[in-house]
């Protein structure tokens, strides 16, 4: 094992990992494999279906030009942990980076708000993926009964914890296991989404949806044509959610081959393929059926947060409608599985550092996995999932836009910490200055202007499902809420684990641990 200096200036050999630090199974996952794995914790099919309704009702026909505004802050900081990453691939990520930029109380909120974004999408992945095994049921046994017991709550919650145990368990056996499922899953989705996408162009303008059907416009791409800032930026909320996960590459860096350079290209090509099926999905769905709240129309409140079940059968037929049912089940259970990845390792970082209790930073020794991490995280998301679905009828609505200031929340510091860590190195060169410097701060400015905004409008109950807690919308109270039960964690660490917050354990000279190959 190597000790590798954390400094900006150091330049890591070829293909190392730094698996060894921490127990973790280094050169379990290539690049081909990071990607699928970062395309797989986004889940574009289950991004689709929770979120397409939700910002054309924001934003209408121009729904398009929102996903391409969610994606520029989205690769700006994808630059910004490309450059940590070569420097140091830690498993921590955010957590580690900020801590080495701004300190352990900054970094440590950065690592809770990537670790309850992780436990709050994992709630939405859950609760999606029992709505439709329930639903593709019904459609196969051709049974309304059936289909109907999703509507029973303790049917429900029941079966959601199947699902959450089961994907942690597969989560507990190792990136090997977790990679060769994905590949099957993620190539499903993407093919039955090109299906969707061809039927519905072909469909549109059709006698069928003649009263929906809205000609293709390129105004659509154009954000500056949303009726007003508060819209465009609750859009963008929902559209930066739709591509959280991507990171999930970086966080299984110590895993992966060539751990320096592998899961900054594959977390990008991730990107891309993500950006392409959302604008071809988007599309496609707006010309066959707009972006309207009545009928089939995008918006409507009654289909808006599950769009997919409304729109598999008219558009695709009863046959295929079912492999849309297929694609959706698939896209949520294989997220539910990979997005175990971040929140796991992140948690055994903060341990191994000191941040987190000790007993966290165990590792599996057979399957060289955080398995006391995995299981906590599988056992916390059933346990949100279950009193968030007794409290509230709406809690995917509101958990999702909730879940977009977590995400601008540790994403923008992450960016921040990048600019800040390599401020000596930005007058080197042109590519310094733009890729360490220009480009994160850009995208941790964009992710901050959207965070306030953000915060600001959720006040109002009217933001997000309409419901409210004592007058104040029920969004911000999940939303701040988390962030302070955060808070009030730490501050109990700072007194059981001093060392760590004085900066003794990590700081910027503390060095990156690594396994030469």
């Amino acid at each position: 094992m190597t000790q590798l200096d954390a400094g900006p200036s150091t330049e890591r050999a070829a293909d190392t990992t730094a698996g060894g630090g921490k127990g973790l199974g280094g050169n379990s996952v290539g690049l081909l494999g990071s990607a699928v794995i970062g395309v797989s914790t986004v889940a574009p099919v289950y991004c689709l279906t929770s979120t397409l309704g939700s910002t054309a009702g924001e934003v209408g026909l121009q729904m398009p030009a929102v996903f391409l505004a969610g994606f520029l802050p989205m690769l700006l900081v994808a630059f910004a942990y490309r450059e940590l990453n070569k420097v140091m691939p830690d498993c921590g990520t955010s957590f580690t980076w900020t801590v080495k930029a701004f300190g352990p109380r900054v970094g440590w909120m950065c690592g809770w708000g990537l670790v309850i974004a992780t436990i709050i999408v994992l709630s939405n992945l859950a609760g999606v993926a029992t709505s439709y095994f329930w639903l593709l049921a019904g459609e196969i046994t051709n049974s309304t009964s059936v289909a109907a017991l999703d509507d029973n709550k303790a049917v429900h919650i029941v079966t959601c914890l199947v699902l959450i145990a089961a994907a942690t368990a597969i989560s507990y056996r190792g990136m090997t296991a977790t990679k060769g499922v994905q590949y099957t899953l993620v190539g499903l989705q993407l093919v039955v989404l090109a299906v969707f996408v061809a039927m519905a162009v072909a469909k549109a303008g059709s006698a069928d949806f003649a009263a929906t059907s809205v000609d293709f416009s390129w105004s659509w791409l154009n954000p500056f044509s949303v009726q007003s800032f508060g819209a465009f930026t609750a859009g963008l909320s929902l559209s930066i959610f739709m591509y959280w996960g991507w990171d999930t590459c970086l966080t299984a860096n110590e895993e992966t081959i060539g751990s320096d350079k592998t899961p900054g290209r594959a977390a990008l090509i991730a990107m891309v393929v993500l950006v392409g099926s959302y604008l071809a999905t988007g599309v496609a769905a707006q010309m066959v059926v707009g972006s309207g709240g009545k009928g089939l129309g995008l918006a409507n409140p009654e289909t808006s947060d599950n769009v997919f079940a409304a729109l598999a059968g008219p558009v695709m037929g009863p046959t295929l409608g079912i492999l849309l049912f297929i694609a959706v089940l698939a896209s949520a259970a294989a997220s539910l599985q990979t997005t175990f990845i971040p929140v796991a390792r992140t948690v055994l970082a903060m341990s191994t550092y000191e941040a987190l209790p000790a007993s966290y930073a165990r590792v599996h020794p057979k399957f060289r996995t955080p398995g006391r991490a995995t299981v906590t995280a599988g056992v916390a998301t059933g346990v949100f999932y279950t009193v968030m679905t007794l409290v509230s009828e709406h809690v995917l609505v509101d958990t999702i836009y909730a879940l977009g200031l977590m995400i601008c929340f540790y994403y923008a510091l992450t960016a921040f910490a990048c600019a800040w860590y390599f401020k000596a190195e930005l007058r080197g060169s042109v590519r310094d200055f733009a890729f360490k410097g220009l480009f994160p701060l850009l995208g941790g400015v964009l992710l901050s202007a959207v965070f306030v905004k953000t915060l600001v409008d959720m006040w109002n109950p009217a933001y997000g499902s309409g419901s409210s807690v004592f007058g104040v919308g029920s969004v911000f109270v999940i939303g701040v809420g988390l962030l302070l039960v955060g808070f009030v964690i730490m501050l109990v660490m700072a007194r059981r684990s001093p060392s760590f917050f004085r900066g003794e354990v990590l700081n910027r000279q503390t060095p990156v641990l690594v396994v030469e190959e």
